[in-house]
C-alpha cells in the first residue's frame, strides 16, 4: 500500500450543495448552484461564495451587493442540479424548478422558501482570483424554517432537515452523527473525574 502524487486539484470535500438566490424581488431574480463556499469569520460572521465571471448571477451579485445562501436537502436534489447546469439568462430557474421565491428579511433578493436555512449576506469584497471571483460577504440575517427547530431548546437540527452536501462531482446525504464539537475532551474529563 502507497500513497499517488495526483496534480493540482479541487479536493476539499464534502462541501454544502447550495442555491444562491440573488436579484432583486419586483425585477429580475436567479439562482445558482455554488459548492465553493465557506465560512470565513465567526465575528463578525463572513461567508464566501465563489462564482466564474461569465455566470449570469455574478452580473447580478455584482451590481446588487447582495445574495442569500439557501442550504438544500436530499429533496431538493434534481433543482439543485438543474440551477447548476442551466443558465438564468435562458430560464427561470424558481418557475421551472417549482421553488418559492419568498422576501428576505433585510436583503432585496429573494430566498427559497423550501430551503430549512437560509443566509442573508451583504458583499463586502470581490476578490478576481482566475476561473472564479470570490465574494466576501457579511452574514447580516438567517432565516431558519421552524420545522426543524426544537421548541423547547430553539436548537436547530441540521440532521432532521435532511441536508444534502457535494463531494466531487456526486450529491450526498448526511450521514450519521458521529460526535459533537469537544466530544473527546468532554470524555476525558468523564473519566478524570471517575478517577478522582
Amino acid at each position: 500500500m502507497g500513497k499517488q502524487n495526483w496534480k493540482p486539484g479541487n479536493m476539499v470535500y464534502p462541501l454544502p450543495a447550495a442555491l444562491i438566490s440573488c436579484g432583486i424581488i419586483g425585477g429580475k431574480i436567479n439562482l445558482l448552484t455554488v459548492s465553493w463556499l465557506g465560512t470565513i469569520c465567526s465575528d463578525p460572521p463572513m461567508c464566501y461564495i465563489s462564482v466564474r465571471p461569465n455566470r449570469f448571477s455574478h452580473e447580478m451579485i455584482s451590481e446588487t451587493g447582495e445574495f442569500v445562501i439557501n442550504l438544500t436537502t436530499a429533496d431538493m436534489a434534481k433543482a439543485t442540479d438543474w440551477c447548476g447546469v442551466k443558465s438564468g439568462r435562458d430560464h427561470d430557474k424558481f418557475k421551472e424548478c417549482a421553488l418559492t421565491p419568498a422576501p428576505a428579511t433585510i436583503v432585496q433578493c429573494p430566498i427559497v422558501f423550501e430551503s430549512p436555512i437560509s443566509i442573508e449576506c451583504k458583499v463586502k469584497e470581490i476578490k478576481l482570483l482566475g476561473s472564479h471571483d470570490m465574494f466576501i460577504a457579511d452574514v447580516v440575517n438567517i432565516i431558519a424554517d421552524d420545522r426543524y427547530i426544537d421548541p423547547e431548546t430553539g436548537a436547530f437540527s441540521l440532521a432532521a432537515s435532511g441536508i444534502m452536501a457535494y463531494s466531487h462531482g456526486s450529491y450526498y446525504s448526511l450521514g450519521k452523527r458521529i460526535g459533537k464539537f469537544g466530544w473527546s475532551v468532554m470524555k476525558d474529563k468523564t473519566k478524570r473525574r471517575i478517577k478522582g
